[in-house]
């Protein structure tokens, strides 16, 4: 087994910002400083080099008797192996869609054909609607019930306290996020998925926010059915599904009658997004560049450490700077909870979406307001009736002195 080795290294975060070229935007004669990438990262130049350069090759459609037909084969080949590399999967369970939600309600859909009416399902509170909105609109349509696992209104986890009573012999399946992209909570998942795993559900988890700050081993977490979404890790708008092989060879999706039976293809509904595609695997081994090892996967992993590190360092800066301003109150979890670097917070007579507008217009500094889709936990914890919170999200590419410009235009209000 590989083993990851934690280096004390200077993050080259110099090198870092060469390779996204937005940062080169400037506006209101300021830099402009991005804080919005949970919402949407930043694209890696090799992402965008490689999209232009299949597009400028001449792209085709698959199946084709021509080179262009089989590039474009070999780049959703190598595509699939990055990810598979990235995730901890198999190649073959990779499948591609337009964005993580398009591709949940497509598996909800024909996932639901295998359960009846009184079986069962399980949805959190803390969960993006795209992993609660698919398996609700499946559930009512073929009868089932729904359950919930609540939040911790005063912890700002996921309650598991319950979690042997509602996730019972009738359960079907259970949907859990693996981070909170609202508030940054890291979820324990382990108490659901050993209790789905002694009732015979199957586990579907959301990976769109934890997947750029955090590595993924799907086999080892014991999920069932893994999404993500590129754009969320500095590439293009794309989603991927990662569905465990014994589950995906018996989904039945809705599909057109001539396209392919087998998998991961019969998921992949009409032409793909191939020069979106084209830009996975480099957003992939911007990660292995940090990392050491003999494989891709283990440069990935040791990579993970360096960026958790850097990025981690600066949002305990950014969360310190805003718990000392009178004003503002933070919602995250204690200390002792993992968090990703993503900081929700209000600050007192203002509006979520004026301290939004005060941020980019009087300090070039781009940030979001809001419930981020994960409304439910907006209502829970109140907040939603006021304009939800406001989000920082910190990504490889941001840095102190953005940071220390966030900390003092919030101060300046």
């Amino acid at each position: 087994m590989f083993i990851v080795k934690s280096t004390e290294t200077i993050f080259p975060i110099d090198k870092v910002r060469t390779q996204f070229p937005a940062l080169e935007r400037v506006y209101k004669e300021r830099p402009a400083a991005y804080f919005d990438g949970p919402g949407g990262s930043q694209v890696l130049l090799q992402s965008i080099t490689a999209i232009s350069g299949y597009m400028q090759r001449g792209g085709a459609n698959l199946h084709g008797t021509f080179p262009s037909s089989w590039e474009t084969e070999q780049v959703i080949t190598e595509a699939r192996e990055a990810v598979a590399d990235f995730l901890n999967v198999q190649a073959n369970e990779v499948a591609f869609g337009a964005n993580m939600t398009t591709l949940t309600i497509g598996i909800a859909n024909a996932l639901g054909k295998q359960f009846n009416a009184g079986d069962e399902i399980v949805v959190t509170e803390m969960d993006h609607r795209a992993n609660v909105d698919p398996w609700l609109m499946m559930a009512e349509d073929r009868g089932l019930t729904v359950r919930w696992i609540p939040v911790d209104k005063e912890k700002l986890t996921l309650d598991m306290q319950n979690v042997n009573a509602i996730i019972n012999e009738k359960t079907k399946l259970v949907a859990l996020g693996m981070a909170s992209n609202a508030i940054g909570t890291i979820v324990d998942l382990e108490p659901a998925v050993k209790r789905a795993r002694e009732v015979g559900a199957l586990v579907a988890a959301d990976a769109v926010h934890a997947v750029p700050h955090m590595p993924i081993d799907r086999d080892q977490q014991d999920i069932d059915i893994l999404l993500c979404s590129v754009y969320k890790f500095f590439g293009p708008h794309i989603g991927i599904a990662a569905i465990r092989e014994n589950v995906f060879k018996d989904l039945v999706p809705y599909k057109l009658t001539t396209s392919p039976s087998y998998y991961p293809d019969k998921l992949e509904t009409g032409t793909q997004n191939h020069e979106g595609i084209a830009g996975i695997r480099p957003a992939i081994e911007f990660f292995a560049s940090f990392g050491e090892g003999e494989t891709r996967r283990e440069k990935i992993l040791s990579g993970y450490l360096e960026i958790e590190k850097y990025e981690n360092g600066l949002a305990g800066r950014l969360r310190e700077g805003l718990s000392q301003i009178d004003k503002v109150t933070l919602w995250q979890a204690a200390d002792d909870v993992p968090k990703t670097p993503t900081i929700a917070f209000q600050v007192a007579g203002y509006a979520p979406s004026e301290v939004c507008v005060i941020l980019a217009e009087e300090h070039s500094i781009f940030t979001a307001a809001g419930h981020f889709y994960a409304s439910t936990l907006g209502d829970v914890l109140d907040v939603n009736r006021t304009g939800g919170w406001v989000r920082a999200g910190l990504a490889p590419y941001n840095t102190e002195e953005e940071v220390e410009r966030f900390i003092n235009a919030i101060a300046a209000l």
